[in-house]
């Protein structure tokens, strides 16, 4: 029976650091375990030119040295081409984020209509650059379970055909449909996985009263989405990789009225993976999806260094810094060795 594990350490390919107070209480969590970090850029306001990159990621770094940030550009209906690609060419930027406006946290100023980011999207083709999405459609008239399966066919699907080097990561799958689109698609478009999407299906949300700590966007979805998703995420595929959406939010403001969409997974986000590998017979496959796929999609030398896990208890509080973690008063069967 394995008792340790060793990786190259790893790397978070889609997280949520906020800022002000939230982000030095929870960026120690994602720089305990990962070397590096896709950073959302959905603050208030959003993160939209290269000097607000900069600005924040000095924030970043200086709640957690040693920790590299990599910088990801909100897009809006009015980004400017050359101004994103000069952030690129300077190393500011990673990546470009698309958030459909009204979809999720602070996508309030996203883009409203994929057309209005046409000149960006073929600049990022032409440079090479990193488009990430949240891919949901915003229509009232479609059922916000079905949104993910509906934004591929409305939109990534004839984008993919228009601009075919387009690379393309599709964050936070949660779909069978999106398990199938990646692994039918070329070698430009990945995916990335969060641990509650291989943990939880809808049953978690709404069974037994609503439950909003079990309540992010994209929403879980039904028992088969999350067995299609764990067989990707096992599989060794490259194209499927750690991403782990950690959105912190405030106790009061996911148990209120109109609870905030995010869950808050990075103090125990290796833990909680891996018992989804071990449950799967894949720990030969953990390496890959946390510390190889997402580098080498992205073009990044691989890290250097290790991180171990150990086969122990580890005990998840029931809260941490006024947010409530994912897997709150559970005891996951793994625990990260500092």
């Amino acid at each position: 029976m394995t008792e340790t594990l060793t990786i190259r350490r790893p790397d978070d390919w889609h997280v949520h650091l906020r800022d002000g107070e939230m982000l030095r209480n929870v960026v120690r969590h994602t720089a305990r375990q990962f070397a590096r970090a896709i950073v959302m850029p959905n603050l208030t306001p959003p993160v939209t030119r290269a000097a607000d990159a900069v600005a924040y990621r000095e924030r970043i770094v200086a709640a957690a040295p040693g920790f590299m940030p990599l910088m990801t550009c909100y897009l809006t209906d009015n980004t400017d081409p050359d101004d994103l690609a000069a952030g690129f060419a300077d190393g500011v930027f990673t990546a470009a984020k698309l958030y459909p406006a009204g979809a999720t946290t602070n996508s309030g100023s996203g883009v409203t209509d994929i057309t209005n980011i046409r000149r960006v999207l073929e600049r990022m083709a032409e440079i090479g650059m990193v488009f990430c999405v949240h891919g949901e459609v915003t229509d009232p008239a479609i059922d916000v379970f079905d949104r993910e399966a509906v934004f591929i066919d409305r939109i990534l699907v004839p984008l993919l055909r228009e601009l075919p080097g387009l690379k393309v990561v599709l964050e936070h799958a949660t779909t069978e449909e999106a398990v199938q689109f990646v692994e039918s698609a070329g070698a430009n478009v990945a995916a990335t996985i969060t641990p509650q999407h291989l943990h939880i299906n809808r049953n978690a949300m709404l069974v037994g009263g609503i439950r909003p700590h079990a309540y992010c966007l994209p929403v879980a979805k039904r028992e088969k989405h999350r067995l299609a998703l764990r067989k990707a995420g096992t599989s060794g595929n490259p194209k499927f990789f750690l991403g782990t959406d950690s959105a912190p939010h405030r106790r009061e403001d996911k148990e209120s009225a109109c609870g905030c969409a995010g869950i808050f997974n990075a103090p125990f986000a290796l833990e909680s993976y891996l018992a989804v590998f071990e449950a799967e017979g894949a720990l030969d496959k953990f390496e890959g999806f946390a510390s190889e796929h997402g580098a080498r999609f992205y073009g990044l030398a691989l890290n250097d260094g290790t991180v171990t896990l150990e086969k122990s208890v580890a005990e998840v509080p029931a809260e941490i810094a006024g947010i409530v973690p994912f897997h709150a008063g559970e005891t996951l069967g793994w625990r990260f060795a500092d």
